[in-house]
């Protein structure tokens, strides 16, 4: 059995990795992998490093396609990987998420009578202005099988009509978080080199479209990140589009004490994660590998994905206006770390089933 599987961004990387590995690992003489990198994410401490470090397979298709407004980005590799799904004639096309490569992969395939395997399908924020609402939408209408990170998730897919080829196999990135947790702790050494002690300094992402090309909600966000930082040390990876943009804006300068580094190693990035006091963010991934790691998250948007790190109560929703934050911000600071009760996310073991039902 050929699979084809579409990978353009960070968090897909994480995520193929956790699949790839039980391929690799258990089923290699039933599966051969055929990874497509679009380049949507292309600087290299975003693409290369997390190849390097999460052992993935390297990518056979590197399309080099980024840049652009979403329509421009989304038909050039729809166009690319029309080819290549026409030279490799795969049995299935596995995508993941919900950004611009994982749209192009699902329309290519669809268009190409390619069965579709979709993980990570049935999340919504029920935010039709978010592109990647739009794009996961999409992928979960042309996909055959669906696969449900959470019960949330299941029962969404039910409300809009779709039960065929859907399965619960809880969420990938639990798995790689638990797969890469103590490797982490063991090989890295950015606490040390960013003088930062466990448990006294805030974490922040920032990187979503609807923050980023709103100069209102960007700049309650990095006003807020900089008042913060007057309180504890605050920690800012910062995406180049973010970097671009904040500088576009004149508004770096409000940052003040903010430490802003380039996008860090994953092992680096998980690291940071477990020993922080508190994250901020805008990331679906980050605000789950909060929740894993029980550190409390602020999310600076109006909706989630994850809701259930909201009901648990490890997860508060913000906005992006700056008192919105800083309020949340306070209520953290006068709580301790998040206890988390349940597993809403699966036993660890989302790559195996995957690749079980596909295989099946």
């Amino acid at each position: 059995m050929k699979v084809v599987t579409v990978v353009g961004a960070r968090p897909q990387f994480i995520k193929a990795a956790a699949v790839s590995r039980v391929m690799r690992d258990e089923h290699s003489r039933k599966v051969d992998e055929v990874l497509v990198h679009t380049g949507q994410h292309y600087d290299g401490n975003m693409s290369q490093v997390f190849f390097d470090e999460l052992d993935i397979l390297r990518p056979r298709y590197n399309l080099e396609i980024s840049g652009g407004n979403h329509g421009v980005m989304t038909g050039r590799m729809l166009g690319a990987i029309e080819s290549v799904l026409l030279q490799e004639k795969p049995d299935w096309v596995l995508i993941y998420g919900d950004t611009n490569s994982t749209l192009a992969g699902a329309l290519a395939a669809a268009k190409l009578n390619i069965p579709i395997a979709h993980v990570e399908a049935g999340l919504r924020s029920f935010n039709m202005r978010m592109p990647e609402e739009v794009n996961r939408i999409i992928a979960d209408r042309v996909s055959i099988l669906l696969f449900c990170p959470t019960e949330t998730a299941v029962n969404t897919l039910a409300s809009e009509g779709m039960t065929n080829g859907v399965s619960l196999v809880g969420d990938v990135m639990y798995d790689a978080a638990l797969f890469y947790r103590d490797k982490a702790s063991q090989q890295s050494r950015c606490l040390q080199q960013l003088n930062l002690h466990a448990g006294s300094y805030a974490l922040a992402t920032c990187h979503r479209t609807e923050n980023t090309d709103n100069p209102d909600r960007l700049s309650g966000i990095v006003s807020a990140l900089g008042e913060i930082a007057e309180q504890i040390p605050v920690v800012l990876p910062i995406h180049p589009r973010t970097r671009k943009l904040l500088a576009d804006h004149g508004m770096t300068r409000m940052l003040g004490k903010v430490v802003v580094t380039d996008p860090l190693p994953f092992l680096d990035m998980i690291t940071l994660e477990q020993s922080a006091k508190v994250i901020l963010t805008d990331s679906g991934g980050v605000q789950k590998e909060a929740f894993f790691y029980s550190v409390p998250c602020i999310t600076m948007r109006d909706e989630t994905e994850w809701v259930e790190t909201v009901n648990s109560g490890a997860n508060l929703l913000a906005g992006a206006s700056h008192a919105g934050i800083l309020e949340a911000f306070e209520r953290v600071m006068n709580r301790t770390r998040a206890i988390i009760d349940t597993l809403p996310y699966g036993d660890g073991n989302a790559a195996g089933k995957i690749v079980d039902l596909l295989v099946q």
